[in-house]
């Protein structure tokens, strides 16, 4: 499995995911992330680098907690669908934002499915 609506606070992306992916090769998980580039600005939650990453999905939002809790810094934990199947010319996935173990909001992404654009942040919900 693998998911682009993951972020880590604008100043740390490079820092994280260096982390996260020695965190995940010293623990012997599937998990490998990259940054892809592409930041998204929150009115309520401030600025993210995004990042794609590539294998288990459990150990994903488990090493992106630890990693929110080692630096102090906001996180997106994204990848949530809804169970209804709504055909639309968009995608939708959604988002927890975290500090550490507590969840401070909810996100809505967008994306195009025909063009493939960027997720773009559509609602947010401060908890």
């Amino acid at each position: 499995m693998d998911s682009e609506s993951f972020g880590v606070e604008k100043g740390y992306g490079t820092l994280a995911i260096k982390w996260m992916n020695e965190e995940a090769k010293r623990a012997g998980w599937k998990f490998e992330a990259r940054l892809y580039g592409y930041e998204v600005q929150t009115k309520n939650f401030g600025s993210f680098e995004m990042f794609s990453w590539i294998g288990d999905p459990k150990a994903a939002r488990d090493i992106i907690i630890r990693a929110s809790k080692r630096f102090k810094i906001r996180v997106i934990e994204g990848g949530y669908k809804t169970r209804q199947l709504i055909l639309k010319l968009s995608k939708t996935e959604y988002g927890m934002v975290r500090r550490g173990d507590r969840i401070i909001g909810q996100i809505e992404f967008t994306s195009s499915r025909l063009t493939g654009n960027k997720w773009e942040i559509t609602k947010e919900e401060r908890k």
